[in-house]
């Protein structure tokens, strides 16, 4: 019987499984299925470029159906799981939930952005982990500018040209400078707004940015910002964003259209629906041959790898609580690997550990500007922005895809930045029903044909007049 093999989740993990299985495996030996909600995979470092302008926003994402040639995929959520009986229960957009049965379960669920109760970040702010928020954060800024270039000097025109950044890890740092590198570029196409008009904010907790760097770099990160006047708060908490109004613990206050959220992630809540082992931070339970351990006991035929697992880090640089930390680095090389463990498992050969050492951090800070860090050695500037593209150009899935962003880098380089914004698309139809033409609405009631009028009876001297005519009239005749 051919054996089932279910990946809940398409990201780097789920992607690259299916994409490994699909070259190791043979025809016959192995039925893969894929269920993601969403029918691509994203390449999430490259959304504070997509945020910017740099990179199109197709571009950054990578088709499932196009490149898993031998795998199912279906586009719907996973709500449940029921290991013992290995059933998974599938919802699709449309019609009813179904159950999918399997003999392998690979969970690479990703993980979502993770927020505090804090009055108004639910209503107000975006987070930056799909690309269709990147896309939504680089139409808002250009709108912004736009409808600010046309208003006096005020609140309503500091407001719309305010940015605030939350979190000041590399997600939040590299969307803060490259939406700052954008303005800049923004500045030059409307002649009303000058530098000082605009304000960048980025909101850290802690007491340093970007705890993958050493805190040399960090520093000459936070010099190289500050010198482009953005703001970065440290030690700094967010209490309220009611209304767009920010308010910081240190006591300043000020207005803001454009709040985006980078304040960490937690695994996709949904594994808490599935019966496996979780640790105390809601992530899959896993040993280093990213196998679902419950304890020191392991699960048979069940996987997990990415950012929804707890994977022991033991490289010579172990990862906070000595687990990997969740990043496109371990996800990419945790799916590779996963791939070959199950296809050993199936043909009852040992699965390998994984044991990944760092290779470095590269982080871009807008045109021309970016940070490295490998080991000791850590530096900033165009050198720093070249190894970022490099890396990340080559480390983009698939061939097609990296063929079309390096299009776009050339294009953005020959001919400048692309400042067309597309914010009507969120409401594409908002222009034809306002001229569309509707029928007339109908009578309530259909008018009642008019009745012949009702003549009065005479008075008694009407018809003492009438009498006396009459009587005049015949007497002519005579």
């Amino acid at each position: 019987m051919t054996t089932r093999i279910l990946i809940v989740g398409g990201g780097y993990a789920g992607f690259y499984t299916a994409l490994g299985l699909e070259k190791i495996l043979g025809r016959g030996e192995a039925e893969v299925t894929v269920v993601d909600p969403l029918p691509y995979m994203t390449y999430q470092p490259f959304l504070p470029e997509v945020a910017a302008g740099s990179i199109e926003a197709r571009h950054a994402v990578v088709s499932l159906r196009k490149h898993l040639k031998r795998s199912a995929v279906i586009t719907a959520r996973v709500t449940a799981i029921d290991h013992t009986a290995k059933t998974a229960t599938v919802s699709p957009e449309d019609g009813e939930p179904f159950d999918l049965e399997y003999d392998e379960l690979v969970l690479t669920a990703g993980a979502v952005s993770r927020t505090f109760p804090i009055p108004g970040v639910a209503d107000v702010a975006i987070g930056m982990k799909t690309i269709e928020e990147a896309a939504a954060v680089r139409d808002r800024l250009i709108a912004n500018f736009a409808r600010a270039s046309v208003l006096p000097e005020g609140a309503e025109r500091t407001r719309l040209l305010t940015v605030t950044v939350v979190g000041g890890g590399f997600a939040g740092i590299e969307v803060f400078a490259e939406l700052r590198s954008l303005a800049t570029s923004l500045v030059e196409l409307y002649p009303s707004i000058v530098m000082d008009d605009i304000h960048f904010h980025l909101i850290e907790a802690m007491g340093r940015i970007m705890p993958e760097v050493s805190l040399e770099t960090a520093k000459k990160v936070i010099a190289q910002l500050e010198a482009r006047d953005a703001h970065v708060h440290l030690d700094t908490q967010l209490k309220s964003a009611v209304d767009g109004v920010i308010e910081l613990s240190t006591g300043d206050t000020f207005e803001s259209d454009l709040i985006i959220w980078t304040a960490g992630v937690m695994a996709n809540p949904m594994v808490r629906k599935t019966g496996l082992p979780l640790d105390e931070r809601g992530r899959v339970s896993a040993n280093t041959r990213l196998q679902v351990v419950d304890g020191d006991e392991v699960v048979p035929n069940a996987w997990t790898a990415g950012d929804v697992s707890a994977v022991p880090d033991v490289s010579k640089t172990p990862g906070p609580g000595g687990f990997c930390v969740p990043n496109a680095q371990h996800a990419v090389r945790q799916g590779k690997l996963l791939a070959k463990n199950v296809a050993a498992s199936l043909r009852d050969e040992a699965p390998r550990e994984y044991i990944h050492a760092n290779l470095g951090a590269v982080a871009g800070l807008g045109l021309g500007q970016g940070a490295f860090q490998k080991g000791k050695i850590g530096f900033t500037g165009p050198l720093a922005w070249m190894a970022h593209r490099g890396y990340h150009g080559l480390a983009m899935p698939m061939w097609e895809r990296k063929l079309r962003v390096f299009g776009d880098w050339m294009g953005g380089f020959v001919l400048g930045r692309d400042d067309v914004q597309l914010a009507m698309r969120e409401t594409p139809r908002e222009v034809f029903e306002e001229f569309a033409s509707r029928p007339k609405p109908a009578a309530d009631a259909v008018e009642a044909p008019k009745a012949a009028p009702v003549a009065e009876p005479a008075t008694a001297g009407e018809q003492k007049v009438a009498a006396e005519a009459a009587d005049e009239k015949a007497e002519s005749k005579a």
